[in-house]
């Protein structure tokens, strides 16, 4: 049967002009609400792991969670996108990325640069540190030391300006130098009013619930681009994870993934609008992230399955 779906740039150009505005809408609203209740569930959950509530080494794994998938807020402040007043924008960005390790400036090249080369092996960021191919490369990965490792490490060099990577520009290399030093004398203040203190507060409601969540995003977003073909289309290059509402309030709509790619502009939540018009197009989708690993896991070197499990659309 002859295949009749569109790619990423047929798509668009099939938009009339008032689906585009409709579509790329801002507004500081749907954020502002999403962020007062996750920020909030952290505070919340912060003081009951502080105050250690009954049961409290249960909410860490929560709370991890909800810091972790910062991530997703991070990302699309970035593209200017979570509200509609861009110094909000700016602002959430660097308290994001403060809370995760990853300071905005260098972050908005580096993911810019995935966007504009992905699934590109010779070009892509992110596939500077290739996707597990085998059981016990996964569980690493999965793990996130490597991540906290990759980490620190590029904090530390920018901060000693030594920026590697040629998506960061010459005029922009100052202000990923400062950002990365200002971070690290942040982190150390903390760290020592904290020992001056003689208080773990900090460690129990921030710094070791973010190492028990990072599994949990890392993941999340194996299942991005994970499998997915080196080509250009980004409605097949990329991945439309089908999963609940829970899911989808936490990474701030991201599992519509291959949509976000075919039209970055288009505000988190629009984005379930656009997936309506982009369906049938689709070419690499799953079912939940517990099916996506499941075919992912049997595809590795030394699992039972060895390669059988098919990882495109049905």
């Amino acid at each position: 049967m002859h295949d009749v779906r569109l790619d990423h740039r047929q798509l668009l150009a099939a938009l009339s002009r008032a689906q585009r505005r409709a579509l790329t809408e801002k507004s500081d609203r749907p954020g502002l609400v999403r962020l007062c209740v996750h920020f909030g569930s952290i505070a919340g959950l912060g003081l009951l792991i502080a105050a250690r509530a009954p049961l409290w080494p249960v909410l860490v794994p929560v709370q991890g969670i909800l810091i972790v998938f910062l991530f997703t807020l991070e990302h699309e402040t970035i593209h200017g996108t979570a509200f509609r007043t861009d110094w909000f924008n700016q602002r959430v960005a660097q308290i994001c990325g403060f809370l995760i390790a990853i300071p905005a400036t260098w972050f908005r090249y580096f993911h810019f640069a995935h966007h504009r080369h992905t699934q590109d092996p010779k070009r892509d960021p992110e596939l500077a540190a290739p996707k597990p191919e085998s059981l016990g490369g996964y569980m690493v990965h999965v793990s996130g030391l490597p991540l906290w490792r990759s980490l620190a490490t590029t904090l530390v060099r920018n901060a000693a300006g030594r920026v590697d990577g040629d998506f960061v520009p010459g005029n922009a290399r100052g202000r990923v130098v400062r950002e990365a030093r200002v971070t690290l004398v942040l982190y150390g203040l903390l760290a020592g009013l904290s020992i001056a203190a003689g208080s773990g507060v900090l460690l129990f409601i921030w710094v070791i619930p973010a190492v028990v969540g990072q599994p949990f995003l890392r993941l999340y977003l194996l299942a991005e681009h994970g499998r997915c073909p080196f080509v250009a289309n980004m409605l097949e290059n990329t991945r439309t994870t089908y999963t609940n509402r829970l899911v989808r309030w936490v990474a701030w709509n991201m599992p519509y993934h291959a949509e976000h790619h075919a039209y970055p502009v288009v505000p988190f939540h629009k984005l379930p609008e656009f997936h309506d018009l982009a369906e049938a197009h689709l070419k690499v989708t799953e079912n939940g992230y517990r099916r996506f690993h499941a075919r992912y896991v049997g595809g590795l070197r030394g699992s039972d399955d060895g390669g059988r499990a098919a990882d495109v659309r049905d």
